[in-house]
């Protein structure tokens, strides 16, 4: 799986790169979203302070990730956390993949401040990075930013959940070779970051696994896969799906 290390960010929770946020001035530090040592739990566990008790309702939260169905053209593996951002955190990677081919990929990012946080208005917050080739007719569409975020929101709320404090950008870049590099094609990329704050259920613990569907939904229409049907037999859950391949 081609590793998204992009870094993530969004002003409102976060992350960013070696200037730090205003997000992560609160936090006491900065991180670049793609390194950092474990917290409790080793990769993919919690940040923040080592040794620090795991509140029951953030633990519930990244259970219901772990068990998640998803359909199969998507792999997924937990990565290393970030740190500071939030006193626990917990984080995933994912591709889309056809063949040898990853089509689109994105990390997932789940905050949980049991004090709550202002920014957020809540204890809870996910945090995204999903990017993907494009065709260049597609990166000249003027509307194509428009169009990508309204993919985010949409995937939210076709699957009837509730959110606040959207925030994110939209960018898309374009690579010209020259020189030795000039056999290259030139080549285009979108890339959303963003974050909300999903809505809490019973016990303080909101549906992590509607929403981690919803960000896969987003991939995979990013990568230009149609949509699942509903109730589709090959879906499957995260600890049956084979570890994330390099490419």
């Amino acid at each position: 799986m081609a590793a998204a290390q992009g870094r993530l960010s969004d002003g409102a929770g976060g992350m960013d790169d070696a200037r730090g946020t205003e997000e992560e001035a609160r936090h006491k530090g900065s991180h670049d979203g793609t390194g950092g040592t474990g917290g409790t739990g080793g990769t993919g566990g919690t940040g923040g302070t080592g040794g620090s008790t795991v509140p029951p309702a953030f633990t519930a939260a990244v259970e219901a990730l772990r068990a998640a169905r998803l359909r199969p053209q998507i792999e997924v593996e937990a990565t290393r956390a970030p740190q500071r951002l939030a006193p626990h955190a917990y984080a995933l990677e994912a591709a889309v993949v056809d063949g040898d081919e990853d089509l689109a990929d994105g990390r997932l990012v789940l905050l949980h401040d049991p004090a709550g946080h202002d920014a957020w208005h809540g204890t809870f917050r996910l945090v995204t990075l999903v990017r993907a080739e494009l065709e260049p007719e597609m990166a000249a569409d003027p509307l194509l930013p428009d169009v990508c975020w309204s993919w985010l929101t949409g995937a939210l709320q076709a699957r009837g959940l509730t959110y606040g404090e959207p925030s994110g950008t939209v960018t898309r870049a374009s690579s010209h070779y020259f020189g030795g590099l000039s056999a290259r094609p030139s080549a285009s990329q979108i890339e959303i970051r963003a974050s909300w704050t999903p809505r809490e259920g019973l016990g303080g613990v909101p549906d992590t696994a509607a929403h981690l569907a919803s960000w896969c939904d987003l991939l995979a229409q990013v990568a230009g896969l149609p949509p699942a049907a509903p109730g589709d037999a090959s879906v499957v859950t995260l600890p049956q799906r084979r570890g994330p391949q390099s490419r």
